[in-house]
Formats: structure tokens, C-alpha cells, sequence
């Protein structure tokens, strides 16, 4: 059996040049800058603009310029595995419409969907092919175009979401770096919180449910609120107790940016000081399962070779869990 380990050789990410401020939504719906501030820590988010463009888009940004960062060529990449709840279509699936966009011939793809915790879901898996020795270049994209799903007469959803994308390229190692250890964890019963109801087979889009605006994200905050910082909390402990790791031990936590009192809160149940807590959520707002790549993008130039870093998430449906990595690169 083959003895690898899966390891992050590059991250990349891509934004959208659109920006929707604070200021343009006072315009939109009822809301002002200090209060979607003070109650998300949102600033700013980006949009993508223009006719016809997609969540493959963003994500044709974003690898392309990883596999030039990477020196790798197109025909190398033998996987991609794809985080979203926003694909350009309900079928075929969004990775493949990558795969071909970029002309990446090699490869198959497949999505994958777990709302804002699809990154951490899919890293993971794309870890698996990595350590079986079946594949040795393996992408994992997380984009949405979460612009495309939100109502923007809803106060409640249209602050928090952006649009945004961001990769990374696993291969394997000998080294004791890379794909550590994961907890995936899942709770059916919390779809009736944060949920998109119109489009599936169990209600199929009709002239009604679009007047119905039910193909809009629906958010009810408060439990969705208890239960990130329960869950995501509670998961990152019970990883750190399972690999032997104390706070200390910990280089970076990189959480999903769903909302900065969220972040705040689950580093403060962990004890775990805010400089070593990734945090841009006031640039891009939550842009579901791209927040962890962007950040690990934006902060790739801090990490050092074996940082322990734990990634987080927690998303609709529910889903949640936690990552531990061994960084695999830098100084």
C-alpha cells in the first residue's frame, strides 16, 4: 500500500472587481454601514458582473493562475474536485465545464455540495485519491457566485454574501507534512434554518415558486449563529485532543468567514488569541466555499514549513467539521 501523504503544493484565489459597500446597500434595502458592521464585520463584498458569466469563471481564474504559479502543466492535473451550492447549471456538473474551459483533458471532475463547509468537505476527499497512491495531482476549487442565489430586498442574507473563488494543488509526499487528520460531521435536521427551497425535485421550479421569490437563500440567524459556534468550536477540540495538540501547537486557525462575531466566538471558546486567526471577512463578506481558500491565499506568505494549521466550517444543511494540515512549504 502506498505510504503518501496529501500536500497543499500551491494556493491561488480570485475576486470579482465589483464592489458592493456598505454605503451602496443603504441604498437597496434598510440597513447602514455601522449596523451590518457592528453585527457582521462585513465592509465590503464583490459581485460578478456581466452577462452570462458563472461560478466556472471564477474558478477558470483562480486554477489558471495556480497552475502557472505551480509550473504545472494543464495535462498534469488528473482530478478536480469542485465545492458549490451555486453551479452554473444543474447538470452537467461544474467541474467538468472547468475541466473543458481550461482544457484540462486529463482530468475528471465532479462537484461537490456542503454549503459553506464544501471546501473542508472536499479537501478531504481530494486527499483520499492523494494518499491511495491513485492520482498525484489533485485540484480542489471552492467558488460560488452567491450573488446569483440572494435576494437583494432581504436584509437578512444580502449583507453577508459575496462572490468570490480560490483553489489549491495536492500532491503527494513522503514527508511528514501535508493532509493530517479530519472530523466531518452533518445534522439533516438543521436544512430548516438556512435553506434554498425552490429547484430541486422536491419542489421543481414553476412560474410560482419563481413569484414566490423561493429560489432565494433563506437564513433564520440565531440558531444558524448558536449552532456555527457550537459546532465549529467543538469540532476544532475534539481534533486538537485527537492528534495531541495543544493551543501552542497550533500555527494558523483558519475558519470560514460567515461573520466576524462567529470567528470571535469560536476563538474565544478555544482560548485561541486572534492574531493566529485568519480573518478577511470585511473584504469579501461570505462567499460559502471559497472563505478558506481566499484566506489561505492572502495569508500563504505567512505560513511556514510545518505550521500546524486547522481549518473550519460550518454550513446550511447543517454541515461542519475541521482540517488539520502540515504546512509543506515556505521558510
Amino acid at each position: 500500500m502506498p505510504n503518501f501523504n496529501a500536500v497543499i503544493t500551491g494556493v491561488q484565489g480570485w475576486v470579482p472587481n465589483h464592489i458592493l459597500s456598505n454605503k451602496d446597500l443603504e441604498q437597496m434595502v434598510d440597513t447602514n454601514d455601522e449596523w451590518i458592521r457592528t453585527r457582521t464585520g462585513i465592509e465590503e463584498r464583490r459581485l460578478l458582473k456581466g452577462e452570462g458569466l458563472a461560478t466556472s469563471d471564477m474558478a477558470v481564474e483562480a486554477v489558471g493562475r495556480l497552475l502557472e504559479k505551480t509550473n504545472t502543466t494543464k495535462n498534469e492535473i488528473d482530478l478536480v474536485v469542485f465545492a458549490t451550492v451555486t453551479p452554473d447549471m444543474r447538470m452537467p456538473d461544474t467541474a467538468n465545464t472547468l475541466c473543458d474551459k481550461l482544457g484540462l483533458d486529463n482530468a475528471f471532475g465532479f462537484d461537490l455540495n456542503a454549503a459553506c463547509s464544501g471546501f473542508i468537505y472536499a479537501i478531504t476527499v481530494g486527499s483520499q485519491f492523494i494518499q491511495t497512491g491513485m492520482y498525484k495531482k489533485v485540484i480542489v476549487v471552492g467558488s460560488d457566485k452567491m450573488s446569483s442565489i440572494i435576494n437583494y430586498e432581504d436584509r437578512s442574507t444580502c449583507i453577508i454574501f459575496g462572490d468570490g473563488a480560490g483553489a489549491v494543488l495536492l500532491e503527494p509526499s513522503q514527508e511528514d507534512v501535508g493532509f493530517q487528520d479530519a472530523i466531518l460531521k452533518g445534522d439533516g435536521s438543521g436544512r430548516e434554518f438556512l435553506y434554498l427551497t425552490a429547484g430541486g425535485s422536491k419542489t421543481p421550479t414553476t412560474r410560482e415558486t419563481l413569484e414566490a421569490g423561493q429560489h432565494f437563500v433563506v437564513q433564520d440567524g440565531r440558531p444558524v449563529y448558536k449552532s456555527a459556534v457550537k459546532g465549529m468550536s467543538s469540532v476544532v477540540k475534539e481534533l486538537m485532543e485527537r492528534n495531541n495538540l495543544t493551543n501552542d501547537d497550533v500555527s494558523w486557525l483558519i475558519p470560514h468567514q460567515a461573520n466576524k462575531r462567529i470567528i470571535t466566538a469560536v476563538a474565544g471558546k478555544l482560548d485561541f488569541p486572534m492574531e493566529k486567526v485568519t480573518v478577511n471577512i470585511h473584504k469579501y463578506g461570505n462567499t460559502t466555499a471559497a472563505t478558506i481558500p481566499l484566506c489561505m491565499w492572502e495569508w500563504e506568505n505567512r505560513f511556514k514549513k510545518g505550521d500546524n494549521i486547522i481549518l473550519t466550517a460550518f454550513g446550511g444543511g447543517f454541515t461542519w467539521g475541521a482540517v488539520l494540515i502540515k504546512w509543506a512549504y515556505g521558510t
